[in-house]
Order: structure tokens, then C-alpha cells, then sequence
């Protein structure tokens, strides 16, 4: 069998030797340029089997040649490589129509065998891509190896239907993630519409899902319109997956093995075009273990996983995200703010409970409150010393009342005064529970699952004070 012949275009000596030596040895044909206009005129010869091409070129953005060489060569496999590594540069090269994209620092090995995918893939046309605006980046930060594979994944994704599960804890981005597959993909010109299932009582969820009539519930004075029916050719993101009750799990799978929904109340089946993408941090499977989640659901849903990886498994990306939070804060009106080197490393060997909603909060806290105009070790210890974790521990046995006690018992202690008689500082507890739970939840507009992060409950055990304290349900969360 004649070897096959790689055409590689970069401008940094270093990485076309490295790839002509490793390409060679496996036994491929390579011929190397360090410009764009000598791969384009071996391409329009008809030389190579397939493309390997930086970027960044002196005389040309690789990005760009891409349709040009499909246009003359559409069953030639074009590699894209990219020092460049945002999320942005890999919804391009996918757009255009490359095969794959590589980010620098790359894998040889892994290198490799793309081009062996690549080779060995079936030579049909390539297909229709729906071209994305231009503009800035995305709002996704990150250059570490697990985010450039979230990147890959997403550019991969956003120009189909298929059905996504995001999971990852609370304060990681899911919503980021699934805005991003709608913004930069084909049905980006249609509603994006978004519904957490823990913020919503479980008795309104189906109403909220697919609308209801008039006079189909108590209260119901009017025909209510449903997220399906506001999602229309959309993309419909269901927030916290995991917490949605089993009537609408059961609902929820006719409409995606059907295509079609009946309103509460309603009777005439209503045509549906939506793209689901879930979210959860929960572990389905044992959710589906316990038998609180439908197993034929989770399959139906989960065509396409994507995992969030914590922030403590990114570390790299904190100084680039903390960069990205100054900006933000100054954007909106904050002092400008820069961090030091040490104040840097200290941030890094945080653990991050909350994930980047945690370090986002903080940085703009800072950057709101802190004199310095250079955020020193000091400041950061301190910061990191007070704050409040983010994510709720596990065990939260004894509620909002024992952390209430634990606060009553520090503050004494620490006046030198001895904590009140049981009776007295019980009720101060009963007195305050219920003001500040119902002033949490108006802060966070409703959402339960911020206001537990804020309260430091879980959440079965926020709405369980809820029910018991016959504190009214505050609607605008999501």
C-alpha cells in the first residue's frame, strides 16, 4: 500500500521537525512549510492527503484557508493546531470545517493517532456547518488540558440536536456551558430558556414545563404558557435534573421519544422542536439505584455527557480566571485591582468548595472592599480565612437552628459570657430561623439552591424548613 503523504504548515521550525521525525517513523510521507502560501499552492497541485496547519502564520491565519482548500480539495483532512487554546479558536477550526483541533502544547502520541483517525475515516463530503458570528470570545476561561477537551467536545456539539447531560458541582459553570452550545449553534437565533427544578415546587413543575389551561388547577384563571411552548426551535436547559419529581420525569420522556406535549389541563397533543440540555451535580446513577430517577430518562438524555471538572482538578486556569474577574469587576465600575505573585500561588493551593462562582465572588468582594490597589499574601489569607465556604457540607444535621446555636455559643464565648438558659436562647433560635430564611430566599429571588449555599443547608433540609416554618414559596428564581 503506497504511504500516504502529510502536508504540515507551521512557522516554528521546532514543531515541523518534531512532527516530520515522528510522522516519518510512522511511516507517513511529510512535507513541511513554515507559510501558508506554499501549503496552499502543494493543496491546489492536489499533493498531501491530509493538512496539518498552525493558526498564527506570517502571511496567512490558517483558520481562513480552511475553506478555501475544501473548496478545491472537500475530501482533504485538514488538522488544526493552536497556541491560541480558547474555546472560541475551536468553534472556528470545527466551523470551517477542519477535522480536528489540536492545542499546543499537543500529545504526540495522541497526535498521531488523530491523524490515523483521520486517515482511515471515510472520504465523503464534508458536512454543512452553520457558521457562528464573530466577536469576542466565549465566556469559558481556560487553558488546561481538561478544559481544552471540554472545548473540543463543545465545538463538536453545538451544530447538532443531540440530547446533553452537564454535570459537575455547584459553582463549576453548567449554565456557562450549555449557553455556550446554544449561542454558537444552529439554533442560536431561537429562545434560550432556562429552568432550575430545585427552585420550583414540585407541584408547579409540570405546569411550568409545558403550560396549562384555564380552570386546570386552583388558581389557574388563565391559560398559563409553558417553557416548552417559550423554547419553540430553542434550546430548553433543565437545571438540576436530578431534583425533578417522578410524574415529570415520566412526562418528560414522552416528549422526547414523541416529539409532542399535552398542557395540564390540556387534551390536544402539541408539536415540540427543542433542544434538551440537562444539568445536574447529583449522581444519576445512584439516583437511579435508589429509584428516584427513570433509567429509560437518564439513556435519553444522556447521548452526549459532558463533566465539568472542579476547580481544584484546574488550578492552572486560577490566574487567568482571576485576570478575567478583575476585568469584570472594573467593567462595572469596581477599582482596578492586580494580585501578587505570592497572593497568586495562595489561590492556587485553595481547595475551592464553591469552584469559580466562589473565586468570582471573592475576587470582586476584594476588589470592592480592598484599599490596596495590589492584593497582597496578607489580604488573601485573610479573605480566605473569613469567608463563608460556599457548598453546604454534607452532614447538616441539626439544620439552620444548629448553626444558628453554634453562632449564639461563639458569640458569647467570645464576650466572656455564659450561653443564655436552654429555653431562652432555643426560642431566640425559633425567632430568627424563620426571618432569615425568608430574607434569603427574597434576596435569591426564590432560588433554593443559592439561597442553601448561602444558608450552608442542603436542600432537602432548606425545604424542609420551609414546609415546617410555613414560610411562603417567593417566586422569580430560576
Amino acid at each position: 500500500m503506497t504511504a500516504k503523504t502529510v502536508l504540515i504548515a507551521d512557522d516554528d521550525e521546532a514543531i515541523r521537525t518534531v512532527l516530520n521525525q515522528a510522522l516519518g517513523r510512522a511511516g507517513y510521507h511529510v512535507r513541511t512549510t513554515g507559510n501558508a502560501s506554499s501549503l496552499w499552492q502543494w493543496v491546489k497541485e492536489g499533493l498531501g492527503d491530509l493538512v496539518i496547519t498552525d493558526v498564527m502564520m506570517p502571511d496567512e491565519n490558517g483558520l481562513d484557508l480552511i475553506p478555501r482548500i475544501l473548496k478545491v480539495r472537500p475530501n482533504l483532512r485538514i488538522l488544526v493546531m493552536s497556541a491560541q487554546n480558547t474555546l472560541l479558536t475551536a468553534v472556528k477550526a470545527t466551523e470551517r470545517g477542519a477535522f480536528e483541533y489540536l492545542p499546543k502544547p499537543f500529545d504526540l502520541n495522541e497526535l498521531l493517532g488523530v491523524v490515523r483517525r483521520a486517515l482511515e475515516t471515510p472520504r465523503g463530503a464534508q458536512p454543512d456547518r452553520a457558521r457562528g458570528e464573530e466577536g469576542e470570545d466565549l465566556p469559558l476561561i481556560g487553558r488546561s488540558s481538561s478544559m481544552q477537551d471540554i472545548y473540543r467536545t463543545l465545538a463538536r456539539l453545538m451544530n447538532t440536536d443531540l440530547s446533553v447531560i452537564i454535570t459537575g458541582e455547584s459553582g463549576t459553570g453548567k449554565e456557562l456551558i450549555a449557553r455556550a452550545l446554544h449561542d454558537y449553534g444552529k439554533r442560536r437565533k431561537k429562545p434560550f430558556v432556562a429552568i432550575n427544578m430545585a427552585a420550583i415546587p414540585r407541584e408547579l413543575i409540570e405546569s411550568e414545563l409545558f403550560g396549562h389551561e384555564k380552570g386546570a388547577f386552583t388558581g389557574a384563571t388563565q391559560r398559563g404558557v409553558g417553557r416548552f411552548e417559550q423554547a419553540q426551535g430553542g434550546t430548553l436547559f433543565l437545571d438540576e435534573i436530578g431534583d425533578m419529581p417522578p410524574e415529570a420525569q415520566t412526562r418528560l420522556l414522552r416528549v422526547l421519544q414523541e416529539g409532542e406535549y399535552t398542557t395540564v389541563g390540556g387534551r390536544t397533543p402539541v408539536k415540540t422542536n427543542v433542544r434538551i440540555i440537562a444539568a445536574t451535580h447529583r449522581d444519576l446513577k445512584q439516583l437511579i439505584r435508589q429509584g428516584l430517577f427513570r433509567e429509560d430518562l437518564f439513556f435519553r438524555l444522556n447521548v452526549a455527557p459532558i463533566r465539568l471538572p472542579p476547580l481544584r482538578e484546574r488550578v492552572d486556569d486560577i490566574p487567568e480566571l482571576v485576570r478575567h474577574f478583575i476585568s469584570l469587576a472594573a467593567s462595572e465600575g469596581l477599582p482596578w485591582k492586580t494580585v501578587s505573585p505570592e497572593a497568586m500561588e495562595r489561590l492556587q493551593r485553595h481547595s475551592w468548595p464553591g469552584n469559580v462562582r466562589e473565586l468570582e465572588n471573592m475576587i470582586k468582594r476584594m476588589a470592592a472592599l480592598c484599599a490596596e490597589e495590589d492584593i497582597g499574601l496578607e489580604a488573601i489569607e485573610t479573605e480566605l480565612n473569613d469567608s463563608v465556604p460556599m457548598a453546604p457540607a454534607p452532614d447538616d444535621s441539626g439544620g439552620l437552628s444548629a448553626v444558628i446555636e453554634r453562632q449564639l455559643q461563639t458569640y458569647f464565648s467570645a464576650h466572656g459570657k455564659a450561653l443564655p438558659a436552654s429555653g431562652l436562647h432555643e426560642r431566640v433560635v425559633r425567632e430568627v430561623e424563620r426571618p432569615l430564611i425568608l430574607l434569603t430566599l427574597q434576596a435569591t429571588r426564590g432560588n433554593q439552591v443559592k439561597a442553601s449555599e448561602v444558608l450552608g443547608l442542603n436542600r432537602n433540609t432548606l425545604r424542609k424548613k420551609i414546609r415546617e416554618l410555613n414560610i411562603p414559596i417567593v417566586r422569580g428564581g430560576r
